[in-house]
């Protein structure tokens, strides 16, 4: 019995001191334009994430939920029609079961599933992502900030400190931000290494801002829309309230002056 107990009381400390290091995540709370009720993406800080995501993730990661057709939509990144023609066709091939072979991609196409197993999709993950919780699991602090996924994305590319370790023939590096304090992926951003073409801050900072930004619109490309049809919904039961108030007053104003 003794040693039973011993080993539950050795499980249950080895389980908090991992519950204290992943605690002990820091997830940087980015101002983004998208944030509030009010928000709207900036279409100029997703392109600039297009243009990240193109020349940095899509070696390893995909967007297959995503059509490059989107790309032209108000909204988004908002690109007129030959542009994502030829930046479909100029950055990815897609595989034809029809004729057995590659082919440019088209505006149609989605993008092409991650190129490595163990390189996640990336299409949802400012979704799937929760950048901040509340004590307690509760989640108070997601009423005040948000989810915070892109948060999170930009928090991990931002956090890795410079520390390596090798553990069963894989290198880990230490990052701030992703859980347990290691990651196998190896820092993907550095400053300026991509070049804007409107001469935008090409920090490593900025680069993680504007694919976080990009990666939350592609798992909610409808949210201003959405926004507009929230607002519009809630004038309209402003409306209403008001004029049925105003009605309820005249329909009983003559009974309740008699009474």
């Amino acid at each position: 019995m003794k040693k039973i107990l011993l080993s539950a009381v050795l499980a249950f400390g080895m389980a908090t001191a991992a519950i204290a290091e992943v605690g002990e995540t820091y997830i940087e709370d980015f101002d983004f334009s998208f944030e509030g009720p009010f928000g709207k993406f900036d279409q100029y800080q997703l392109q600039r994430g297009l243009q990240v995501y193109t020349e940095v993730c899509s070696a390893c990661h995909g967007l297959r939920h995503v059509a490059f057709r989107t790309l032209g939509d108000e909204g988004g990144p908002h690109l007129d029609a030959e542009t994502v023609k030829a930046y479909a066709a100029s950055n990815f091939d897609i595989y034809d079961a029809e004729y057995d072979e590659d082919r440019p991609a088209i505006p149609s196409d989605k993008f092409p599933r991650s190129g490595l197993e163990s390189a996640p999709d990336l299409s949802l993950m400012a979704k799937a992502r929760a950048g901040f919780h509340g004590p307690n699991g509760l989640g108070i602090n997601q009423i005040v900030k948000g989810m915070g996924g892109p948060e999170y994305i930009a928090s991990v590319l931002t956090g890795y400190t410079g520390k390596e370790k090798e553990q069963a023939g894989v290198t880990f590096y230490e990052n701030t931000a992703f859980p347990g304090g290691w990651i196998a992926m190896s820092p993907p951003l550095s400053d300026e290494l991509v070049e804007f073409a409107d001469g935008h801050s090409n920090d490593s900072r900025h680069l993680a801002q504007d694919v976080a930004a990009f990666l939350m619109w592609t798992a909610e490309p409808k949210m201003m829309a959405r926004q507009r049809v929230g607002l519009i919904s809630v004038g309209m039961l402003m409306l209403l309230g008001v004029l049925l108030y105003l009605s309820n007053k005249k329909l009983w104003r003559d009974i309740k002056r008699k009474t």
